[in-house]
């Protein structure tokens, strides 16, 4: 099925123009936060990597306090619905950096904001995965994955740019403000969504389901171990989920660095920062449009592994040549090539989660993904963060590439043995099922 017939669904064109609203200003956002974070260090600490680190860890602490259960409560709502929600209080609880803690001297209020924003996105984005099924027909998810994924990568590159510039020249706060705005836009095209839920509460009863979490705790939790219970027990969401965890592990322990990296290399806060993220998020859109269009003909596990062993090559060279050379048209250049050699690997273990979990266990999965692979990145991120205070950053760069590089030999020796012993991986016996 082609992008432009999945668009001609009226119901999932209102789902991916908001995905592409909501997540270009979760680029303008994240820029406005590095901002402010850059311009209040730069007098005591200039270039502490802890210090962005530190924010970063209440936008990732979320998923250990609230992701255990609400997989399960996304599970029994109306996804639509949690969705809409979730994007109006998101989209309040951000106008209250702007317009009431901007000008505090201590950052613990804006730290709070952050946390409880990202306690409601633990819910967003397991609905989000979730209610692709409900408005797509079966043979349409590899497209509608891909579409869903292609959302995010223009929004990367817009936001990227835009925030970049909107920050380095007229500062955070009107960071802020868009991003506001466009958790309020997204929460009204979600609401244009009109075909009928399978499942869940309706609109009317999901504030009252909120007075039913404690007396349902309990419960919740039976149905938390019944969602780990799902997941051991499945071999090919558990093999995707360690696949994710080496991913998420190897982007959380560049993530802060590389942000540094670029300041220091290119001398400005966010300008060169946003550039990068342009040619890096083009790279993502080009490499997803790709794989969405040919990458149903190849095995998933063998493309999340060729993917490693590119991306792995280019981060090290990208590391290298920034140190070297210091010419931001390379870098770029490097970036978008990273980009383009990563970009399917989201499409890939998503699709095969929708294609071997049972829907009314989906909720839980992306859940128990969204544990495993934030918990990888915030490890390594807060490690690596302190390491670059001894380490020279592009050193640290250069290892995470040939880990990269490592894994995805490994990786596909090991699943093309298996093959050849006929021994074949779950993982890859059901794709070729599905196929």
């Amino acid at each position: 099925m082609s992008f432009r017939r999945s668009l001609q669904n009226k119901d999932f064109l209102a789902f991916w123009l908001a995905q592409l609203i909501s997540q270009f200003g979760d680029r303008i956002n994240q820029m406005a936060l590095v901002g402010l974070v850059t311009g209040r260090q730069m007098a005591v600490n200039p270039g502490s990597a802890m210090e962005l680190a530190k924010l970063l860890a209440f936008t990732i602490i979320p998923v250990f306090v609230v992701g255990p259960i609400a997989g399960v409560y996304v599970d029994r709502w109306d996804r639509k619905t949690t969705m809409f929600v979730c994007d109006i209080l998101r989209g309040l609880l951000v106008l209250t950096i702007p317009l009431i803690f901007f000008y505090q001297n201590s950052m613990w209020p804006i730290y709070g904001v952050v946390f409880l924003a990202f306690c409601l996105s633990r819910f967003y984005v397991p609905a989000k995965m979730s209610i692709i099924p409900e408005i797509v027909d079966p043979d349409s998810l590899h497209a509608a994955n891909s579409l869903a994924t292609v959302t995010g990568m223009i929004a990367f590159v817009l936001g990227a740019l835009l925030g970049g510039l909107i920050v380095e020249y007229w500062g955070a706060r009107g960071g802020f403000l868009i991003d506001a705005c466009t958790f309020l836009v997204s929460a009204l095209l979600i609401s244009l969504i009109s075909r009928p839920q399978l499942r869940g509460l309706r609109a009317r009863e999901l504030f009252a389901a909120g007075k039913e979490m404690a007396s349902a705790y309990k419960n919740v939790w039976h149905e938390a171990r019944d969602g780990v219970a799902y997941i051991v027990a499945n071999r090919d969401i558990r093999y995707i989920i360690n696949l994710m965890m080496v991913l998420f592990m190897a982007a959380g322990a560049i993530y802060v660095v590389i942000i540094i990296f670029i300041q220091e290399a290119f001398g400005s806060v966010t300008k060169h920062l946003g550039f990068m993220a342009v040619g890096l998020g083009a790279g993502l859109l080009l490499g997803s449009i790709a794989y969405g269009k040919w990458g149903d003909k190849k095995k998933h596990v063998e493309t999340i592994f060729s993917c490693l062993i590119a991306g792995g090559v280019v981060l090290a060279v990208f590391a290298f040549a920034v140190q070297a050379f210091r010419n931001i048209w390379v870098a770029q250049g490097l970036a978008l090539v990273l980009g383009f050699v990563v970009g399917p690997v989201v499409i890939a273990a998503n699709t095969v989660v929708h294609k071997v979990a049972s829907p009314e266990m989906q909720g839980k999965v992306f859940s128990a993904m969204e544990f495993a692979i934030h918990f990888a990145f915030l490890s390594t991120m807060l490690l690596s963060s302190k390491l670059s205070e001894f380490i020279p950053r592009a050193w640290i760069l250069m290892a995470v590439g040939g880990v990269f590089f490592l894994v995805g030999i490994v990786g596909i020796w090991k699943y093309q043995r298996s093959i050849s012993l006929g021994e074949r991986s779950a993982v890859g016996v059901q794709q070729e099922v599905v196929k």
